[in-house]
């Protein structure tokens, strides 16, 4: 687990834009061997959800919300060895974000957990219109698809997507998740057949092991 007061540090160096900082703090979690999900959920996650609050909050400026979010996907690609180095399973997964969602490091972080698991993972990134996305299914197979959502004024959008791959894809498991659901949206979604809401990294690796 990340310490309370290494969290402090790394918040507010986040905060202040001090990248320098930031990745110190993360190395120094490396080393000490932290586990990859709790430096994700415990570290980058909840720091991003802070500042999330303190954007809404009107306390920090977008800019300082947009060098936070460039801070934290650059100290991702640092995990990369770890995270690539895993034995493949034969699996694959496709995680995208919906249409007008870009905020895409919480799916990018999903990605990762596939590739920590063995899985082959493609990341398509934000703001993907729903047919690019059905090509790509279609192009690669994969066995999940993994859809990200932090904003609830997109779970129509979200669901739409869901029906319209649905009508193409009948078998294929689809993942969804992403803070949007702290406001709403889980009963219409537990209404689509093989479609599974996932609270968590945590729970998205229990998911993948089991």
């Amino acid at each position: 687990m990340v310490d309370e007061k290494v969290f402090a540090l790394y918040l507010e160096a986040l905060l202040k834009g001090n990248r320098s900082q930031c990745g110190q703090l993360v190395d120094r979690l490396l080393e000490a061997d932290i586990d990859i999900k709790d430096l994700y959920t415990g570290l980058f996650q909840d720091s991003l959800y802070r500042v999330g609050e303190l954007w809404e909050n009107n306390t920090i400026s977008v800019a300082t919300e947009h060098v936070a979010t460039a801070i934290t996907e650059g100290l991702l690609s640092r995990l990369y060895p770890r995270i690539f180095a895993a034995e493949h399973c034969g699996k694959k997964a496709v995680i995208s974000c919906v249409a007008n969602e870009w905020h895409q490091i919480g799916g990018k972080m999903v990605a990762d957990i596939f590739e920590l698991n063995g899985w082959d993972t493609d990341f398509i990134g934000a703001n993907t219109p729903v047919d690019d996305l059905v090509r790509h299914i279609d192009l690669v197979g994969p066995d999940v698809l993994g859809l990200s959502l932090s904003l609830y004024s997109n779970m129509e959008v979200l669901l739409q997507t869901i029906a319209t791959i649905r009508s193409h894809f009948h078998e294929l498991h689809i993942f969804c998740g992403g803070q949007a659901f702290r406001w709403g949206g889980l009963e219409k979604l537990r209404q689509i057949t093989g479609t599974e809401y996932i609270p968590s990294l945590h729970v998205l690796e229990q998911t993948l092991v089991n």
